[in-house]
């Protein structure tokens, strides 16, 4: 069965597999592994300063040849220096979050960068096709980090009646059966991020990916209400403390408590005080793996269900 839909011609890929660009996760080693493997790997560029972005795409460079993406997180105070590195090194493809990319879109188009906006909303995702956008990564709620209030099952679908570009469907997505649910919805595509956590070549600590792989169905917890930008983490210390906050309205409060929290377990380890973001679908993920086995795994998979399918 072959899985060349519309999203591997746009971006030059063999599989129609987006790795998530999540900050302080998605580095240059995660991103070239998966576009190695077939799929499209994503920097996340979080709040890192320009020089640093630049550093990793230069790193993305020499370790592959094949297509991968920058993810520009809109409400980060540099975000214009960040297009500026984008633009310098002509990065092919770029995902964007928190906001609506329009102002730098023609100079993004000038340059021929494909652009991919995740959205969580059907009237985000027709702005956005308006102001020029290649696909829709349309996420629903189980995703990790800040979410929405749809579910992917209810988005995904909406959007695709709504728009004539394609549709990349995120959030609870981790296997082959996740792949074909996405393409019966409409999709062309999924993006998933959880999944890649748990990769040899992800950098994250340990820790981590430990607690990922451990985790069950319920071990997610959505925090972050009272700020009006809630967040999907793992459960621990610090969410149950957020959680205690949220509650009492103290939303300033939490924000202010919530800086450098990320890179805390991410990067240093701390899984019962650091913000350790992941999605509902890590209850589906059981072992790591390199990033080639598991977009190998997710394909085959996809392709036993869909041809089962078919049979019915």
């Amino acid at each position: 069965m072959d899985f060349r839909t519309e999203i591997c011609d746009l971006l030059g890929i063999e599989f129609p597999i987006i790795q998530g660009g999540m900050a302080w996760v998605a580095t240059a080693e995660l991103a070239a592994a998966v576009s190695n493997a077939g799929g499209l790997g994503i920097i996340g560029a979080g709040h890192m300063p320009a020089a640093e972005l630049e550093r990793e795409i230069l790193k993305a460079k020499e370790l592959t040849d094949k297509p991968f993406g920058v993810n520009l997180m809109l409400l980060t105070p540099h975000v214009d220096k960040l297009f500026k590195v984008v633009l310098k090194e002509e990065v092919p493809i770029v995902t964007t979050g928190a906001g609506n990319p329009g102002r730098h879109m023609p100079a993004l188009k000038e340059r021929n960068i494909k652009v991919l906006p995740v959205c969580a909303s059907v009237v985000l995702a027709q702005r956005l096709e308006r102001v020029g956008a290649d696909a829709i990564i349309a996420e629903g709620m189980e995703a990790g980090g800040h979410i929405g209030d749809l579910t992917t099952m209810v988005l995904v679908p909406q959007v695709v009646d709504v728009v004539n570009i394609p549709v990349i469907a995120a959030g609870g997505i981790a296997d082959g059966r996740g792949l074909a649910a996405a393409l019966a919805l409409g999709a062309k595509g999924v993006q998933m991020g959880t999944r890649f956590m748990c990769a040899e070549e992800c950098t994250i600590h340990p820790n981590v990916k430990g607690k990922v792989v451990k985790a069950r169905n319920r071990d997610t917890v959505v925090t972050g209400y009272s700020t009006g930008h809630p967040v999907r983490v793992l459960k621990n210390k610090l969410a149950k403390q957020f959680q205690k906050m949220d509650a009492e309205g103290r939303g300033e409060d939490l924000e202010k408590m919530g800086v450098g929290k990320l890179r805390l377990a991410m990067r240093e380890g701390d899984v019962k005080w650091g913000s350790v973001m992941a999605g509902q679908c890590a209850g589906l993920i059981h072992e790591i793996k390199s990033a080639r086995e598991i977009i190998s795994d997710i394909v085959t998979e996809a392709r036993r269900v869909l041809t089962e399918l078919s049979e019915c």
